[in-house]
């Protein structure tokens, strides 16, 4: 198996951030989530593999987003993820750990501008619909 030489050595085998990554991808499309974007962090930053931003139209809307992707990630990984932001849902944070993911209504994804900050001066990668 080829690893790149910026990727950092982990005790878990590599599918499992992939795996989680795709989970959390499939399931914002599965609840159309709006403009989603995932940016690559190995290599970059020791705090995930990969971060998703997504917007969702509604306060409720990012709520039910947050809840049905933490249940999915405990289903299928046995983790509970950490969730910051729940009872307002303007901006959810969802630590995964292999995967941080914003959930946003537009007005405030569009105020903190996460992509732009953490795109490492690369286009951040739209998740393919």
């Amino acid at each position: 198996m080829a690893t790149s030489p910026n990727a950092t050595s982990a005790s878990e085998p590599p599918q499992g951030g992939d795996a989680l990554h795709a989970l959390v991808l499939a399931s914002l499309d599965d609840d159309q989530a709006v403009e989603t974007v995932s940016i690559p962090l190995a290599g970059k930053s020791s705090i995930a593999d990969h971060m998703v931003i997504a917007s969702g139209r509604s306060t409720r809307q990012v709520a039910s987003m947050a809840a049905k992707l933490a249940e999915k990630i405990k289903a299928k990984f046995g983790q509970t993820p950490r969730i910051e932001g729940l009872p307002t849902a303007d901006w959810v944070l969802i630590d995964a750990g292999d995967v941080i993911v914003h959930l946003f209504r537009p007005e405030v994804r569009s105020f903190y501008n996460l992509e732009r900050m953490w795109s490492f001066g690369e286009t951040p990668d739209a998740a393919s619909a």
